[in-house]
């Protein structure tokens, strides 16, 4: 039976496309997918066309967010014992213009790592009632431990070929980035597993010197993991991580936005260094996003959250629970980018990096993914996921 051909089109007062601003904007879209963008002057409203005109309003591309462990009670870590699922997740964040996310997932036991990646790719094929969860993102086991951040020591260990072929399997075709430290002995191996693989191999929790960095960067790493968080601090004679990171344009890097675990004069200091496709931003979110203060846990982790701010028993930091729809922000107010570089960060960069080419940006052919977000407040209005309603703002 021949699908119904559905048609709507939104207006604002302008869209981020994001390459440019288009003001008096409007974004025509059939069934799944955009068909046209442009002024609103060029499209007319014939009766079979839904109108969803906003006033006081801009519309972006859905958001991505490529870097989260959990949100609205679900911790992605441990997705089947968690007080809430994958869906609860999906809902929060399709309530606040996100329409891609990659579940990301800590370092624990391996038996408890092995069984939630293939619990979690299960849960990750089933229709979702917000945004869409697309890849997954291991955070681990191979990390350093003297820069381990929240992560317990006791469940990190050295890289081991078989365990990572073991991890990769367990995702189920869905596992697209992994982090290491590549100081690691058999870093280089790794690295060739992964792009193997198709997993994007990306550096962090790590004590790499130059020398390290860039025989992983030659090996095929094009990534860093939180970019500051979790390495050494930048040095004048002592060139590590986060330097080489800044300044190879090889390496896209992450930027935590949460305006608590990247001073404003770093965040701006990347913002200079990185060129406009090489920086994306990320949550970082935990379990506790969106929810009330109180106890939560990332994988093994025992977390505590108060007024808003996330850290685990030693008093360091453990994830965040700023969402994405609030933090691209700071990359205009920290980082002095433009509206429409700020929000690449969010949306075209990590689809682009991450070969999610049909998303990300308002153009005929893309999908019809989009967010309204009303002007001043930046409040979400309206959530559009493959051409289909998934958050709609009281009285719209």
């Amino acid at each position: 039976m021949e699908k119904q051909r559905v048609r709507r089109l939104y207006a604002a007062d302008y869209l981020i496309t994001p390459d440019r601003v288009i003001p008096n904007g409007a974004v025509l879209c059939e069934n799944e997918r955009i068909i046209g963008v442009g002024g609103q002057s060029g499209f007319s409203v014939e009766p079979e066309i839904e109108l969803y005109h906003f006033k006081n309003a801009y519309i972006a591309p859905g958001f991505l967010d490529t870097h989260i462990h959990g949100a609205g009670g679900c911790d992605c870590s441990r997705c089947v014992s968690s007080p809430r699922d994958l869906a609860a997740m999906s809902k929060i964040l399709g309530e606040r213009g996100v329409t891609g996310f990659f579940p990301t997932v800590v370092a624990d036991t391996k038996e408890v790592m092995l069984e939630n990646l293939q619990q979690l790719s299960q849960a990750m094929r089933a229709p979702l009632p917000g945004a869409d969860a697309i890849a997954i993102n291991v955070e681990g086991p191979f990390l350093n431990t003297k820069r381990a951040g929240s992560q317990p020591h006791e469940v990190l260990c050295g890289i081991d070929a078989g365990f990572a072929k073991e991890l990769i399997a367990a995702g189920n075709g869905l596992v697209k980035i992994m982090t290491f430290a590549p100081e690691l002995k058999e870093s280089d191996k790794l690295i060739s597993l992964l792009c193997e693989n198709d997993v994007i191999a990306s550096m962090g929790h790590s004590l790499a010197n130059e020398t390290q960095t860039l025989r992983a960067i030659d090996a095929g790493a094009t990534h860093c993991t939180h970019l500051f968080n979790g390495m050494e601090p930048l040095h004048q004679r002592q060139v590590g991580l986060a330097g080489i990171a800044l300044t190879d344009d090889r390496v896209t890097v992450e930027l935590i936005i949460d305006g608590r675990h990247v001073h404003s004069r770093m965040v701006d200091l990347a913002c200079r260094c990185k060129p406009d496709n090489r920086l994306i931003g990320i949550s970082d979110c935990t379990m506790a996003s969106g929810m009330p203060d109180g106890d939560y846990r990332i994988g093994p982790s025992e977390i505590r959250v108060i007024g808003g701010f996330s850290q685990n028993a030693d008093g360091k930091l453990a994830g965040t629970t700023t969402m994405l729809d609030s933090g691209w922000h700071s990359l205009m107010s920290c980082g002095h980018l433009s509206e429409t570089r700020a929000a690449e960060a969010v949306t075209s960069n990590p689809a682009r990096h991450f070969g999610f080419d049909d998303r990300g940006i308002l153009l005929p052919g893309k999908r019809a993914d989009l967010a309204v977000f009303e002007l001043g407040t930046n409040r979400p209005l309206m959530t559009v996921r493959r051409g289909e309603f998934i958050y709609r703002a009281e009285n719209i």
